[in-house]
């Protein structure tokens, strides 16, 4: 492999790492009412938050791993299900009212507020599941993959570099979200206000 694919490859495992690492941080010591709690009712929680960076994580490596393998990238506007994602196993684990391809992109406050009230360290064992898929993908790149065309419905159309850069700047801002949420749950304020 040439140094220069080592070296992206290097990359993009330690950025999507401390995505997980703040997943860990985010999830840890929460219960599941803290999970669901939304500082506002516009707002959304450090349940949602985690679950729509996972599950954007999941599709959209999945949609790059399908192209790699021979598969077509999208040319129409229609959303698309890429194959290969995990969240058909842990839907059902989540319990999650929504449809099997949502990824949370366009939610409404309602949807947020229908996020169940699981036990954060399955939330957290769903993200790590996508977490080793998205290594997987991402270490077995070769030098001419980063340029292949994964999604044609954009101008310029989407190349895997471009494509695994917005998963992790999408996963970086929805993480630090929810650490910001997490800060508001368990921040206690002076008169005993939390």
């Amino acid at each position: 492999m040439e140094p220069e694919t080592k070296w992206a490859i290097s990359i993009l495992e330690d950025g999507f790492g401390r995505v997980r690492e703040g997943v860990e941080h985010a999830l840890l010591g929460l219960s599941p009412d803290q999970l669901v709690r939304q500082p506002s009712p516009a707002a959304n929680s450090v349940g949602w938050l985690v679950w729509h960076l996972s599950r954007i994580t999941d599709d959209h490596f999945a949609a790059v791993a399908h192209v790699l393998g021979g598969g077509e990238a999208p040319r129409r506007r229609e959303r698309v299900v890429p194959p290969g994602q995990l969240w058909p196993e842990w839907q059902p684990r989540l319990g999650t009212p929504y449809a099997e391809g949502s990824t949370g992109y366009g939610h409404t406050a309602e949807q947020v507020a229908a996020f169940p009230r699981i036990d954060p360290a399955l939330l957290s064992d769903y993200h790590a599941a996508v977490h080793g898929r998205a290594l997987e993908i991402v270490r077995g790149l070769a030098p001419g993959d980063f340029g292949a065309i994964v999604d044609f419905r954009w101008d310029p159309p989407v190349t895997v570099a471009v494509r695994l850069v917005s998963i992790l700047n999408d996963a970086t801002q929805h993480i630090g979200q929810a650490a910001y949420v997490r800060g508001l749950l368990t921040f206690h304020w002076p008169g005993g206000h939390t």
